[in-house]
């Protein structure tokens, strides 16, 4: 296991030029040219958050502009736009490029993509991850310049970051249901579900057959297969009536308080935080 943080950037940089090398008939070779002067891509599909500009800033910053911009004859950018946005945000005048001349127009476009989904197609080794976390923060090293959330570092149970993440909100660990910010109209009732496969089963229950008490039994289990669309039910609850409101958290089609979610079995938890919830609730 590789423990020192210079010697893996070493390597990020050793590969980043191995690759540009195969890509290219020509060494490649750095040109150092003005955040002006580079042009992104019109037709780029990859978006950057403010939040991850900033993680990218924050690493630029502690190691260095370790992966040159790739741009064409055009200084129009392959690939680096969230570098270019980085190194704006830190006010930086000039960035290290390099110039893949020899792609063709279908090439560069198609490597705009590629760039981003061949990244995104690697698996990570958790062991292997939480274990080099782990050394990083023990020689004092900032993990969150690695990229990762304080939630995902809780996630992966590492250091300090679990232990706070525990202590903050025990029910937090591996609560997995969904969380929407309304921010539209109230939707109509009909955007809420939809039930075309339940209707179809009550039809053909309908049309059968069957004694009346089995045919009741198989219209319950049938609404089993209406799908429920929660965003728009949470842009519905947001504009509903308090009475609307009251009824959609008791049927747990929203969740606003997590511990009457977890009282009435809404919400599991894992052994160790349900645990501390009998102790600090025994009477729930």
């Amino acid at each position: 296991v590789i423990r020192s943080p210079r010697l893996l950037l070493g390597i990020e940089i050793y590969n980043s030029f191995r690759l540009v090398t195969l890509l290219s008939k020509n060494d490649p070779k750095i040109e150092i040219i003005g955040t002006k002067q580079l042009v992104p891509f019109a037709k780029n599909s990859r978006t950057h958050s403010d939040s991850q500009v900033a993680q990218v800033a924050a690493s630029i910053k502690e190691f260095g502009f370790t992966n040159p911009i790739l741009i064409d004859d055009e200084n129009v950018i392959i690939a680096g736009h969230g570098r270019l946005l980085a190194a704006q945000r830190l006010g930086l005048d000039d960035v290290p490029c390099i110039r893949l001349s020899h792609l063709d127009e279908a090439q560069r476009r198609a490597y705009v993509i590629a760039d981003n989904k061949l990244a995104m197609n690697a698996q990570w080794d958790d062991d292997l991850l939480k274990l080099e976390l782990g050394n990083l923060e023990e020689i004092g090293f900032d993990i969150s310049l690695t990229g990762f959330s304080d939630k995902e570092l809780a996630e992966l149970k590492i250091g300090d970051k679990f232990e706070q993440e525990f202590e903050e909100n025990p029910y937090t660990d591996k609560v997995t249901s969904p969380i929407y910010e309304p921010t539209g109209e109230q939707p109509s009732v009909k955007d809420l579900y939809d039930d075309s496969r339940t209707f179809e089963l009550v039809q053909n229950i309908q049309e059968s057959g069957l004694p009346e008490d089995e045919k009741n039994f198989l219209r319950l289990a049938a609404g089993r297969h209406t799908v429920l669309n929660f965003q728009m039910i949470a842009e519905y609850y947001a504009h509903a009536s308090k009475e609307c409101q009251q009824l959609m958290e008791d049927s747990a089609l929203v969740i606003i308080d997590f511990g009457k979610a977890i009282q009435n079995g809404y919400v599991r938890l894992t052994d160790k935080i349900s645990g501390q919830y009998t102790a600090e609730y025994p009477d729930e």
